[in-house]
């Protein structure tokens, strides 16, 4: 935060930042870098300050002092700031408002790193354009810590959503769903809305490939939860609750959360399981039968391995769920369209395995 125009003189004498908004009303607040900034700037200022002195003292050539500064100023910032910087970025109680912020302050200091080449040419009289300067690796040195911080945010995003998903407590017997989504899942949703609002500082890629990265995440999650080998049923009352949070993940998707996104792309993580599901609250087997292998099929994403899986978990809900299921016909029916759509599904994945 800037008070006054005087205190914008003090930081912008200490750090080479131009804003033309910053300058015409106070108080103002500079873009969101910490003040670690503008300090590790004026550290490196004073080590090539220091190390000029001291090269002073070796009686070398104006040349040769150039070149020891620019190779001291680059073990500076390789050796010692950035492996600072992964060593941080890879601390397991560091956050993701935290790596956020690494990323915003690493571009700044990128950006800065063109002023300490000035900085050497001014105090050694040797251009920059002579054939052997040293050019300063600020930019690859950077460009690396950052790299790290991005990989950290996709890792510890999804570690975040898995945590949520943890939470998840399905009655995978239920007859009838709740009629609202389930609570654990409006709160990772409500989570990854304020951490994308945090986002808003990155790079725009990085900001998209997080979130497209977050919605992959969950929809294979939630996948995996129905395909469970340790679930053995489900009832078409928990498919309805299933779908209903499914929902909610598709207008999360379709909500903007991170600008940039062409069209449905980003619902188009959910894709898989909104066929599955359809087809199973449809029970629209003899289209998917029909149309199975056709590149225009309403259900292309449904894979007759997954379908299968499913539906031999709902094959004996409803004698489960109540002893007087055999005698009722309807029951007695459904039933047998589901024996008969099974062993149509097994041919379809033994014909699969071998063409494979």
């Amino acid at each position: 935060p800037i008070v006054n125009e005087e205190e914008y003189k003090i930081v912008i004498s200490k750090f080479p930042f131009q804003d033309p908004d910053l300058e015409k009303s106070f108080p103002k607040k500079f873009p969101p870098m910490s003040q670690s900034v503008p300090h590790i700037y004026i550290q490196v200022k004073e080590f090539i300050y220091a190390s000029l002195k001291f090269s002073e003292s070796l009686h070398r050539s104006s040349t040769e002092i150039d070149d020891m500064l620019r190779k001291s100023t680059n073990l500076l910032l390789t050796r010692t700031l950035c492996s600072c910087l992964l060593n941080l970025i890879r601390k397991p109680h560091i956050g993701l408002t935290e790596l956020v912020q690494i990323i915003i302050n690493t571009t700044h200091l990128e950006q800065a790193c063109k002023y300490l080449e000035d900085f050497i040419t001014n105090i050694t009289n040797i251009s920059q354009e002579t054939v052997h300067t040293t050019r300063l690796y600020g930019l690859s040195t950077f460009k690396d810590a950052r790299h790290a911080a991005e990989g950290e945010i996709y890792t510890k995003l999804n570690q975040k959503i898995d945590e949520f998903v943890q939470l998840a407590d399905y009655d995978w017997t239920m007859s009838e769903p709740d009629g609202r989504a389930s609570g654990y899942l409006m709160d990772l949703i409500n989570f990854l809305r304020s951490i994308f609002q945090v986002f808003t500082h990155l790079p725009g890629k990085v900001a998209q490939t997080a979130c497209m990265s977050a919605c992959q995440h969950l929809s294979t999650s939630l996948m995996q939860m129905l395909l469970d080998s340790e679930l053995k049923q489900i009832s078409m009352g928990a498919v309805q609750q299933f779908n209903l949070d499914v929902i909610q993940c598709e207008l999360f998707a379709s909500s903007e959360p991170v600008p940039g996104f062409q069209g449905d792309t980003l619902q188009l993580a959910f894709i898989d399981l909104r066929q599955l599901l359809d087809l199973f609250m449809v029970w629209d087997w003899s289209t998917y039968l029909a149309d199975y292998g056709q590149p225009a099929s309403k259900y292309l994403r449904v894979n007759p391995n997954t379908a299968l899986t499913l539906l031999e978990k709902m094959k004996d809900t409803s004698k489960k769920n109540n002893i007087f299921a055999q005698f009722r016909k309807n029951d007695r029916d459904k039933q047998k369209l589901i024996e008969t759509v099974v062993k149509q599904l097994r041919s379809l994945v033994n014909g699969m395995s071998q063409h494979t």
